[in-house]
């Protein structure tokens, strides 16, 4: 403890006065209780008091030297010093975040960060590498790199609903990145009324944003560094009759862009062959270039600076490799049997006379949906006999009970009957039908099938029913018959191809990717028959729950005795099935771009073995 005797001329003293150094300029004793000090504040003012015997717990010697004596703590000095420097070390460590980050990043994942992106200031960027070229993980480096250089606090990713998770484990495994899920819980609990000014990383459902007007209203009074959007495509728009149709996710899409420093978009398939949807595309990076309708010849717009494509073929790793293996795809053709041509032939010919009723028909939105109906149920008819037999059956009973209730309110056959409701307003329908969900998708699609019809009497109604009793029955023959020569084909397939065993005689993972529920309930029947256990078959669709699918994904990777994934696009995208290097396609995207997002599944990183798909 400090004595006044202590006080002598040259000491530096605290506690005279309040958070502030002085020096002792001259004491004068007053007995031998009180010493009288002159002494100089930091800023060099003079001035005295008298100090009592009780001051002296108070009151704190710094040195009987100079300011800088280097008697501070130094365990504290060094954790500052330490802070300072990590502060400062991206200036020395030009790959700061790859040593910070639980990754082995890939040539191409290092030069898309630090090549491409962070030079860009401020970054509004398409990443368009192919599937499965890892750019979760170079999304998280950006993320982490711009965190350390202290230009990110607040981080909002965009991604479809079902890959949420995968996003949130991936950031947290690899980066140390605690992002939130945004939930309905969430939302209700936020003690300001808006969850996003309250969650600095946060990810959310693209669909659940995009067709929330509230959340939208709330997300528009906050501000972010980066918004990363993953699967980007699906905030398309298009010109239709001379004007820009523009979907709820594109809508979206612009007022992200508003709302941040940096914006970064990620897609493998940003292209679908129309050059002018992909320019509307582009023009949520940046507005000015790509405004106005694009004209063939006129409008060239270079992309270089906004984008980078890389396909798998140009994929390196550091030896100098390829990164990824070979991939080989072939069709399988196959004629139909006797029976299934007959079908086939009646079905088609049903398809045609309604589109022609359809045309007759002076409400536009109805038309729309028979053809949209009709559609459906030729792309049915190619892909199974159950699809088609479920598909007639549901549309025989749905238009009888219809009927029944016509013939209660109305009398006489050639009473018009009241319009069917409107299942699908095409006109609002803002989101490509191909690239909704798949659950909502066919079920979207299951209840045009089922009610959409162009009859408008009674009697109408009867003849279109007892027509489809016929081919309800003709499908009903073609089940039964056992004749389906897709799936000999594909059993053919299973039991004889060389590429199906390994060199132990081993049956190897196989994907199969169908349409249809129907069909992906028909197959998975089948297989289990010809496999002789129901164990080596598991299944992934779109009315699965997250948690059944993610038990799924994990069986078929993880345990010896599942041999085969029957799937529906609901494991189309971000789903990692590299476990295994055969795929099949049972049917056809009409999309071409969902095709590569399928074989994705299997060729992406890891994958050793030379892929092989049949179509």
């Amino acid at each position: 403890m400090v004595r006044l005797e202590d006080l002598t001329k040259g000491t530096q003293v605290q506690g005279i006065l309040p958070n502030s150094i002085v020096a002792i300029v001259d004491a004068q004793w007053h007995g031998s209780d009180v010493v009288e000090l002159t002494y100089k504040d930091a800023s060099g003012t003079l001035g005295n008091e008298l100090v009592f015997r009780d001051r002296e717990p108070t009151l704190e010697i710094i040195t009987s030297g100079g300011a800088w004596s280097f008697t501070a703590d130094g365990a504290n000095f060094r954790l500052a010093s330490e802070a300072h420097r990590i502060r400062l070390a991206y200036l020395f460590d030009p790959l700061l975040a790859v040593h910070t980050s639980l990754v082995e990043p890939l040539p191409h994942q290092i030069t898309a960060v630090y090549g491409e992106m962070l030079t860009r200031q401020p970054l509004r960027f398409l990443l368009a590498d192919d599937p499965g070229a890892g750019k979760t993980i170079m999304a998280g480096l950006l993320m982490r790199e711009l965190l350390i250089r202290g230009d990110l606090h607040r981080c909002l990713v965009i991604c479809p609903g079902s890959l949420a998770p995968q996003w949130q484990d991936e950031l947290s495994q690899k980066f140390h990145l605690r992002f939130e899920i945004l939930t309905n819980d969430r939302i209700e609990s936020a003690v300001t009324g808006n969850a996003f000014a309250e969650m600095p990383l946060v990810i959310v459902r693209l669909d659940k944003l995009s067709r929330n007007q509230d959340l939208q209203a709330k997300l528009a009074q906050t501000d972010w560094d980066l918004v990363v959007c993953d699967e980007a495509h699906k905030m398309s728009a298009s010109f239709f009759g001379g004007e820009i149709k523009e979907t709820k996710r594109y809508k979206l899409g612009k007022l992200l862009s508003t709302l941040t420093r940096h914006f970064l978009l990620m897609s493998a398939t940003p292209h679908n062959g129309k050059e002018e949807d992909f320019q509307l595309f582009m023009a949520l990076l940046d507005g000015d270039r790509f405004e106005g309708r694009f004209r063939d010849g006129v409008h060239v717009a270079d992309t270089s600076d906004l984008m980078r494509r890389l396909v798998k073929e140009d994929l390196l790793k550091f030896d100098g490799k390829p990164l990824f293996p070979e991939r080989q795809a072939s069709t399988i053709e196959y004629e139909l049997s006797d029976l299934e041509a007959v079908l086939y032939k009646r079905v088609t010919e049903y398809v045609r006379e309604e589109f022609n009723r359809a045309d007759a028909l002076e409400n536009e939105g109805r038309k729309g949906n028979v053809g949209f109906a009709l559609t459906i149920l030729q792309r049915r008819l190619a892909s199974s006999p159950e699809a088609i037999y479920q598909s007639l059956l549901r549309r025989r009973e749905r238009l009888q009970k219809r009927l029944r209730q016509e013939e209660v309110l109305r009398r006489g056959s050639n009473a018009t009957i009241i319009e069917f409701k409107q299942v699908l307003d095409l006109e609002d329908l803002e989101d490509d039908l191909e690239d909704i969900p798949g659950e909502e998708r066919e079920a979207t699609e299951q209840e045009v099938v089922d009610l959409a019809t162009a009859s408008r009497t009674i009697a109408e109604l009867q003849t279109e029913i007892k027509l489809l009793e016929e081919l309800e029955q003709l499908a009903l023959r073609v089940r039964r018959s056992g004749k389906d020569k897709k799936w000999e084909e594909l059993s053919n397939l299973l039991q004889n191809d060389a590429e199906m065993f390994n060199a132990q005689g081993h049956r190897r993972k196989l994907v199969i990717f169908t349409e249809y529920r129907d069909t992906l309930n028909y197959l998975t029947d089948r297989i289990r028959t010809l496999l002789g256990r129901n164990e080596a078959v598991v299944n992934i669709h779109g009315a699965m729950g997250r948690e059944e699918r993610r038990k799924a994904q994990e069986a078929f990777t993880q345990d010896i005795e599942v041999q085969v994934l029957i799937a529906t696009d609901a494991a189309g995208e971000g789903i990692n099935l590299q476990r295994a290097h055969l795929m099949v396609n049972y049917d056809l995207p009409w999309n071409p771009n969902r095709l590569e997002q399928r074989f994705g599944r299997i060729h992406r990183i890891g994958q050793t073995e030379v892929c092989h798909l049949w179509n």
